[in-house]
């Protein structure tokens, strides 16, 4: 009599899931960024923002919302449209990412891992020219993903999924 190994069910939130709302987070975030650049391309924003900001001379938002207008009107046309590719390009592949994650699907946590990994050397490189505490925090999330997946697709791929047929001789 054969007897079937069935596994429990999988708690709510795990590693993996946590992994995936990161990812998604990070999708939302570059989706408002497009939708802000777009909205950015309208003269009456850019005014009423310039007014908004000019009404606090010396506060944060004046600096971040001037640096911001005076950066994007430095933009050329193709750069915009680059600058749009770019943002949903990565929205896209972070959508990919967290969704398959949060399936557990074993190519998701393939490409997270490489893909995550693959960008850890621009952000170091960027940390050390350009250092806040935010960039060092989402380079340490990133190497604890790239670490623990590593982690968890070696691990994953030891051990059987199901015990071997009965009479199975190694």
């Amino acid at each position: 009599m054969t007897t079937v190994v069935r596994p429990g069910p999988l708690p709510r939130i795990n590693v993996l899931r946590a992994i995936a709302l990161y990812k998604l987070l990070k999708v939302l975030l570059l989706l408002a960024v497009a939708y802000g650049e777009v909205r950015l391309s309208d003269a009456s924003l850019t005014a009423r923002l310039l007014t908004w900001a000019s009404a606090r001379p010396l506060g944060l938002e004046h600096r971040v919302v001037t640096w911001l207008l005076e950066w994007f009107s430095g933009l050329s046309a193709s750069r915009v449209h680059a600058l749009r590719a770019v943002t949903l390009a990565y929205a896209v592949l972070f959508a990919t990412e967290g969704i398959g994650l949060w399936m557990q699907k074993r190519w998701a946590e393939w490409l997270t891992t490489i893909i995550t990994a693959s960008l850890i050397p621009l952000e170091v490189w960027e940390l050390l020219f350009r250092p806040n505490i935010g960039k060092a925090a989402v380079l340490v999330a990133n190497i604890a993903i790239v670490v623990y997946l590593v982690w968890h697709v070696r691990s994953k791929g030891k051990h059987p999924a199901e015990p071997p047929p009965e009479g199975f001789v190694k």
